[in-house]
């Protein structure tokens, strides 16, 4: 018997990210000393403060269906997290929780795009956003920005790509791959640019808003030109260190919460009811109390930059927030490597993989094929060594 999978499966790209952990994993059970530098998760343990929130919800017996777009009391401390952190004011109708942000991007994909409709994605952009938008029927429209921009969409690159099938334009903020952060002035000039086209509407990715080394984010939904078509999508996995907690949300006009809510109710229903009381503690908490991990990695931004500097090949620009190097590594294109011929980012990353043991993602499943993504949410003993097998494969 021959079993026939849907067009739509199979065309559908695996994860890059996910695919080279699981390439790392599979090497670690042949018994390599593989360092990951490939996933965006956080070395640290989630906070005692959380976790006894979460082990005082088992004991109150926290065990039933949960509502599909989360708890009021969740959504309230999230109604109260956008205005103190954001300046955004919700309501509770506005607010839908998931489980975590790529389930909230996917239901934002599939309640507002139709089969042809154009979406903007800054290049590079976080590794999903495009077949996320396929999958939905929508075309995927790639931007090139560069390094020599800090990888940032302009505002005539914005309004050269927009068409009359444009839909929506999705960005992350700080960037997940290139820890890059729209200004608030940046943003506004995107707005503008927006101010003619009043049918698009925005997708503002701010999972990684807390871990930010220049202060100031800002966000599209704070301008009143921009509120009612902006959909703010956040999260606990990168700040808390909650990655396996998988609690997402958003913040967005009525109708596209309402839309997210019915879909997500056919779908998964609402998010692990232990998770959501954990994250009521988080979200309520000072963000001062997560401060320690964003000096860490502030350390090891400081620390990797030193130590790619040295590799002739590796161009970086400072990234201003997250926890990855987005480094132009097109140099080495063209050229043999212990026998193996470098002809793109893909062959880049595997090579390192296979004779330095360190894993990395390639930038072509960002939409960058000149640079890969290198995470520096590890130790300050694991990036050295790293660099360091980087370095001697190389050379």
């Amino acid at each position: 018997m021959s079993i026939q999978l849907s067009d739509r499966i199979n065309q559908l790209k695996a994860s890059a990210t996910l695919a080279m952990a699981a390439k790392a994993r599979e090497l670690r059970g042949e018994g390599k000393d593989i360092i990951g530098l490939s996933l965006g998760e956080p070395d640290f343990n989630t906070p005692d403060f959380i976790k006894d929130a979460a082990i005082q919800a088992v004991n109150d017996n926290y065990n039933s269906y949960t509502p599909v777009d989360g708890y009021v009391e969740l959504k309230d401390a999230i109604i109260t997290k956008f205005n103190r952190d954001n300046d955004l004011t919700y309501d509770r109708s506005q607010i839908v929780v998931s489980t975590g942000a790529k389930q909230a991007l996917y239901n934002i994909a599939q309640v507002c795009l139709n089969p042809g409709d154009e979406v903007i994605l800054p290049c590079p952009y976080w590794v999903s956003y495009s077949d996320i938008v396929q999958l939905a029927g929508g075309v995927p429209v790639e931007v090139a920005t560069s390094i020599d921009t800090d990888f940032k969409m302009t505002a005539e690159q914005l309004e050269k790509s927009i068409t009359p099938k444009t839909k929506m334009i999705w960005y992350s903020s700080p960037c997940n791959p290139s820890g890059s952060i729209y200004s608030k002035q940046e943003l506004r000039a995107l707005a503008d640019v927006l101010q003619k086209y009043p049918d698009i509407v925005v997708v503002s990715d701010e999972i990684y808003e807390h871990i930010n080394y220049v202060g100031g984010h800002a966000s599209m939904a704070q301008f009143d030109d921009m509120y009612n078509r902006t959909v703010t999508v956040n999260g606990v996995a990168k700040a808390f260190a909650m990655t396996g907690w998988r609690i997402g949300y958003i913040g967005a006009p009525v109708s596209i919460a309402r839309a997210c809510n019915k879909i997500q109710g056919q779908v998964t229903s609402g998010a692990n009811c232990i998770a959501q009381r954990a994250v009521i503690t988080a979200l309520e908490a000072p963000v001062s109390k997560i401060q320690y991990m964003v000096d860490e990695f502030k350390n090891r931004r400081k620390l990797i930059l030193g130590l790619l500097a040295d590799i002739e090949g590796f161009e970086c620009n400072e990234p201003e927030g997250a926890f990855y190097v987005f480094p132009d590594i097109s140099y080495f294109f063209g050229k043999t490597l212990q026998g193996q011929k470098i002809n793109n980012a893909s062959d880049f990353s595997m090579y390192l993989l296979e004779h330095a043991n360190v894993a990395t993602v390639t930038g072509d499943a960002f939409g960058n094929g000149n640079c890969i993504r290198i995470s520096y949410a590890a130790s300050t003993e694991q990036i050295t060594e790293a660099i360091q097998r980087i370095k001697t494969a190389i050379n």
